[in-house]
């Protein structure tokens, strides 16, 4: 009798191992997929930032804005990001000397067609570098 007891006790187990096993495996694939996500974004961002340093300084240097958005679009091309989906803004203060790029960028969300409640396909990522000029206004 208590070596059925001990079978059957075993076989439910079995059961609810798997059971548990289905509960926790989605719970786990979301975390390591929104982890890489969320990896992709800040590497993003990060190129956003290159590419407002870099364009911002050929700015402030050589006084050529067309030359200073050329070197922000082969930053973001190298990356291998949309055109489509970035925008780039100058900016010069007459009162401070002083200079900005931002440039915004759609991030495109690949989870978001899986995650219940998660209804935006994209986010906006920014960045804006400033810098004093170095030449001065004729």
């Amino acid at each position: 009798m208590r070596a059925e007891r001990i079978r059957k006790t075993e076989e439910n187990e079995k059961g609810q191992s798997l059971v548990e096993f289905a509960l926790v495996v989605p719970l786990i694939l979301l975390l390591v997929i929104g982890i890489a996500e969320f990896g992709r974004a800040w590497m993003t961002k990060n190129i956003l930032t290159g590419a407002a340093r870099e364009a911002v300084r050929i700015y402030a240097v050589v006084n050529d804005n067309a030359a200073a958005s050329a070197r922000a679009d082969n930053v973001l091309r190298s990356a291998h990001l949309d055109p489509a989906k970035w925008r780039i803004f100058s900016s010069l203060s007459a009162t401070d000397r002083s200079l900005s790029y931002r440039i915004e960028y759609d991030f495109p969300i690949i989870i978001a067609g899986f995650v219940p409640g998660l209804s935006a396909d994209s986010i906006t990522l920014e960045s804006e570098t400033t810098m004093r000029r170095e030449w001065d206004t004729p």
